[in-house]
């Protein structure tokens, strides 16, 4: 018996490999097929905003789609003519500026010490070839002429031309050239129609399949997929359309020849992630160094591409989708390889709504998780366990450097509760079941000890990040608190206070009371209240002579294994009452998220109150202590 899962689990790891090289090969060997109805599922998802709002003012469903596929046919096709227009005034406009060019590349030679020699004869040889096409042709009939009649014995050159294609020939050639694309779009637009008329049956059909046992769970999330994606569609529809407009006003104002095109360009290239508008921007800015004697209206193009790319990127988009796609930087780019390997240059313009829709599926369908976690932006481990993760890896830096970006929005007190006493508990239950060395166990003391004392007390510049050697079998509490009394001293502070203005922070017994005592003390400090770390065996000790009775106004008993030391802290709050029989007894019982523990208040006898975060613990002391009508006190937690 026990040796069934072995195999059965190797069993499913070949059936694993085995779909998924099955799924490659299709998508490889179908693609044929797949990218127009790729392409027609993706338009769908953009007009179908449009053909809703036809809908609403009276139209049926299938007058708006005719209406809203006939808009979209005529869009793509007045675009397709304008970008096939100034292409070809480009190409006849290139010769011109021959003399441009050749000057430019010499220029460009010498700065880069001759390396552009190549790049300098390539670039003649090909516009002599453009510029003295014409010249070739005319001079070709007229100079044939006197050498034959001159009986001359110079070698005529001679070349042999094909007969002039007849109309109908001519037409046939244009044609097949034209064919494949036009088929591809005749298809797109035939699927498009079929998918916006039975939307609602392909959705009910994809509902049965995805999960027809839960309709309700399963309705929610098909409709919240297919908005987000197709909100996101029309908002980046709508910004590359914007920054295409811009472009081209841009580049009109400052006298660049089709300015039309790139602005066209522009919009178009956007859709490939990262380097699109790129492109657009370098062969306008190529364009505008040819045909200007200068080098300002090259320098001034890129600028325009500059400024509107990082106007859009960095303040329009976080408006209409966030910041970002949802997507991780690097799975975008790995996004962009995989989709063009297997479909070409439509999967590298299709790479980035392609993965958008894997991982949206995998944030709702259990099956398709992992495409979530592989290439969402979701971070893959909780903070606690990244603060773990990082800690047995010695990464003392980078919690610290995560941890301020944290505290930019939390207090210390926060970031303690949701982040540092979840990842201590983590490790506590690697301890109890003996699952980590000695040596991480010196490596996480030690990123633990670095973390609070870079974070808490507002220590000086010069200590933020300063990297706490950890011995074995030191308690990482006394060791901080050994630190901070070399800083302001053994008694943590002057006894020459007002009355009731202390609060004594005291570890329930074990080791990480003793630290989590020594954090609450850290995190009154920071609130200006004068918080002091004792054990319990120095108050058991006769208090130094200099101490004024009264000055102590609460006492805070800290436990984080609170079920297991329900007794302890019985015993210390008996003895601790006996000690200051008119001090306010605090109980902080800090429980381990990961476990289904009920703490019952009122099982603590004898105390006055008992919380169970640190930011309760910090705004109980702070409403005893009276400090909000203090002027000038920090009273944010």
């Amino acid at each position: 018996m026990s040796s069934q899962p072995e195999p059965r689990r190797q069993t499913n790891q070949v059936a694993g490999i085995l779909g998924t090289a099955t799924v490659l090969a299709l998508l490889y060997f179908g693609r044929d097929v797949l990218i127009p109805i790729t392409l027609a599922i993706i338009l769908s998802l953009l007009i179908t905003p449009f053909i809703h709002r036809l809908r609403r003012i009276g139209l049926g469903q299938t007058l708006s789609v005719g209406v809203a596929v006939v808009t979209l046919a005529l869009s793509l096709a007045a675009v397709g003519l304008v970008i096939g227009v100034q292409v070809v005034r480009i190409g006849g406009s290139l010769p011109q500026y021959a003399d441009t060019i050749r000057s430019k590349v010499n220029v460009l030679d010498q700065l880069t010490l001759g390396k552009l020699g190549e790049l300098n004869g390539q670039a003649g040889r090909w516009i002599d070839h453009l510029s003295d096409e014409k010249d070739a042709k005319a001079t070709a009939s007229v100079g044939a002429a006197p050498a034959l009649r001159a009986g001359s014995n110079v070698p005529i050159p001679v070349e042999i031309h094909a007969p002039p294609q007849k109309p109908l020939q001519l037409l046939t050639r244009i044609a097949s050239s034209v064919w494949a694309p036009l088929e591809t779009a005749g298809i797109v637009f035939v699927v498009l129609i079929f998918v916006l008329l039975e939307h609602e049956a392909l959705r009910d059909r994809f509902i049965r399949l995805a999960g027809g046992n839960d309709l309700r769970a399963t309705t929610i999330a098909v409709n919240d997929a297919g908005e987000r994606l197709s909100r996101f569609f029309v908002s980046q529809f709508a910004v590359n359309i914007g920054v295409g407009v811009l472009v081209w006003l841009g580049l009109s104002i400052l006298g660049l020849s089709q300015a039309l095109l790139w602005g066209a360009m522009a919009a178009i290239l956007r859709f490939i992630p990262y380097v699109g508008v790129w492109i657009a921007a370098f062969c306008a800015t190529l364009l505008a160094a040819a045909i200007s004697p200068g080098w300002s209206l090259a320098v001034m193009t890129l600028m325009l591409f500059l400024v509107i790319e990082v106007v859009f990127a960095q303040l329009v988009e976080p408006k209409l989708y966030g910041h970002t796609t949802g997507l991780s930087p690097l799975s975008v780019v790995i996004a962009a390889i995989f989709w063009s390997w297997i479909w070409g240059p439509v999967g590298l313009v299709l790479s980035t709504p392609l993965t958008l829709c894997l991982v949206v599926a995998g944030r709702y369908f259990r099956a398709l998780n992992m495409f979530e976690i592989l290439l969402g932006e979701i971070p893959a481990l909780t903070l606690p366990q990244n603060f773990y993760q990082r800690a047995l890896s010695g990464d003392t830096q980078e919690i610290i450097a995560s941890a301020r970006q944290i505290l930019k929005r939390k207090s210390f007190a926060a970031y303690c509760d949701s982040v540092l006493v979840p990842a201590l508990h983590l490790a506590r239950a690697d301890l109890d079941a003996n699952a980590i060395s000695k040596g991480e166990q010196l490596k996480v003391g030690t990123a633990i000890a670095s973390v609070i004392e870079a974070l808490g007390e507002n220590p000086k510049w010069w200590r933020q990040y300063t990297r706490i050697s950890m011995l074995e079998d030191v308690n990482i509490g006394r060791q901080l608190r050994r630190r901070r009394e070399a800083v302001i001293g053994g008694t943590q502070g002057s006894f020459d206070v007002p009355a009731g203005t202390i609060v004594l922070g005291i570890g329930a017994g074990s080791g990480g009371d003793e630290l989590a005592a020594e954090i609450l003390v850290r995190i009154l400090r920071k609130q200006n209240v004068d918080g002091r770390h004792v054990t319990l065996g120095e108050m058991g000790d006769a208090p130094p002579p200099d101490v004024k009775p009264g000055i102590v106004a609460m006492f805070c008993l800290v436990s984080i294994e609170p079920v297991k030391e329900q007794a302890q802290i019985e015993a210390a709050l008996m003895q601790m009452t006996q000690r200051l029989p008119h001090v306010k007894q605090l109980v902080l019982q800090i429980a381990s998220p990961f476990e289904q523990l009920q703490l019952q208040d009122n099982a603590i006898d004898g105390a006055h109150e008992v919380v169970h975060s640190f930011e309760e613990a910090v705004q109980s002391c702070l409403r005893n202590l009276h400090v909000y009508d203090k002027p000038g006190l920090i009273s944010k937690i």
